[in-house]
């Protein structure tokens, strides 16, 4: 039985169900994370202690990592991995400070000048997940946004082992990247801590990160009331548009490497033929079985598909519609077909573009959004670590000129004391 079902030229009353996540009941995970949020609003580091010992598995003597561990860990990361973070740094670096926004200082008629300034968050908390693959990546992805972007403190929270250590490689990307405190605890826990505060664990402005169904919805929770966070996110994926100009073994390589993530990511390809399905699915049998999650790459593969379209302007349209969080454009006209995808977290142009240069080193960011949100959303950028602030001022003239259109606009939704700020002003305070 393939791996991949192949759906050919579904009509437009199939795409809803064709471009469907995986979805499961978030009911129990929802009680959970309510009770997890609220033991360490009303419990700080006790709650929490005792949290990280009964979920974690450990128990933590104090949370905050020591400048002295920080400092041995960089031993144990060996000088390629070193090299390569350095790398890596150095093109996130020059894309994202290409993204500072410039000030915007504008007379909009005489008299009436209008400022915008972008001023950085004070406190921001990043979310690093553990478990099996620490994402020291993410570290980057994240921290050096922040720095760049001139946030007045980035703390880090990520899980610890069974023996209260944090993956070096973690450690060392997060003092590479200039964050001021890194704390052990992961999780849930970990966002309830940082959007409510404990003794041991300041309260931030806003969380970012990746992680489990569980810190996902912690976020979700915790910013109706108590924090910002940066975008909604959800299990991986990624879809592939090609045509016969794309390489079989390319774009098996790029679908593997998405199911990789998680049992429930999912890997779409969208061509043109039946035939290059066909050699992408046997593509995918060959490679998979050199690969180290071989199995939780076929529970993955089971959530994903091929749509074949003989138009291309139906794959676009489909891209559209999906608006997945990775885009691969292998595909003759590759810029040409990327002019006109409208939805999608990011996107990958020819060939040579893997998304795994994406997620690591090519300088774009790799915290993106999921399950259709970027038809409404950005992935992180400078932006996020930022507001926007505008100010405003008129002189006597430029009042005088404005003050008919705005008492006008004032009377007519019947809000008499706004129109009386501007008339008492014209009359010199005299009503």
């Amino acid at each position: 039985m393939e791996m991949l079902k192949i759906h050919n030229n579904p009509p437009r009353r199939e795409w809803p169900a064709l471009t469907a996540r995986c979805t499961r009941q978030e009911g129990e995970i929802t009680e959970r994370v309510a009770a997890i949020l609220s033991q360490v609003r009303t419990g700080g580091d006790k709650a929490l202690r005792d949290l990280v010992a009964r979920i974690e598995g450990y128990v933590p003597e104090r949370f905050e990592v020591s400048r002295r561990q920080r400092t041995e860990a960089a031993k144990a990361v060996p000088q390629r991995l070193k090299t390569a973070l350095a790398i890596a740094k150095s093109n996130i670096e020059a894309f994202h400070r290409a993204q500072l926004p410039p000030q915007v200082d504008i007379e909009v008629m005489p008299g009436v000048r209008c400022v915008q300034r972008a001023v950085a968050i004070g406190r921001v908390g990043l979310y690093v997940p553990g478990g099996n693959a620490p994402l020291f990546s993410t570290v980057l992805m994240l921290a050096l946004p922040a720095r760049i972007a001139g946030c007045g403190e980035v703390i880090l929270c990520t899980p610890a082992g069974r023996g209260g250590k944090i993956a070096p490689e973690v450690l060392f990307a997060a003092d590479l990247c200039g964050v001021d405190r890194i704390f052990a605890v992961g999780g849930a826990q970990a966002v309830a801590a940082m959007a409510y505060g404990t003794e041991s664990i300041p309260h931030v402005e806003k969380i970012f990160g990746p992680g489990n169904r569980y810190v996902t919805r912690a976020k979700q929770l915790v910013s109706t009331e108590a924090v910002a966070v940066d975008l909604p996110a959800g299990p991986s994926e990624v879809m592939v548009l090609a045509d016969n100009s794309a390489r079989a073994e390319f774009v098996a390589a790029d679908l593997l490497s998405q199911a990789e993530h998680g049992d429930d990511s999912q890997a779409i390809l969208v061509c043109r033929t039946e035939r290059f399905a066909r050699q992408v699915t046997r593509a995918v049998e060959e490679q998979i079985r050199y690969l180290s999650r071989g199995e939780a790459i076929r529970n993955s593969l089971a959530n994903s598909r091929i749509v074949l379209f003989d138009e291309e302007y139906k794959q676009i349209a489909f891209a559209n519609a999906y608006a997945p969080e990775h885009l691969i454009v292998s595909m003759r006209d590759a810029w040409g077909i990327a002019a006109k995808i409208t939805a999608a977290g990011s996107v990958f142009i020819g060939n040579y573009s893997p998304e795994s240069a994406g997620d690591y080193a090519s300088g774009t960011n790799h915290t993106l959004p999921t399950g259709g949100w970027a038809r409404a959303c950005s992935g992180v950028n400078v932006d996020s670590f930022m507001r926007k602030i505008t100010f405003q001022e008129l002189t006597r003239d430029g009042l005088d000129a404005l003050a008919p259109a705005i008492t006008a606009m004032a009377e007519a939704e019947g809000l008499d004391a706004h129109a009386n700020a501007v008339r008492v002003r014209m009359k010199g305070g005299i009503l």
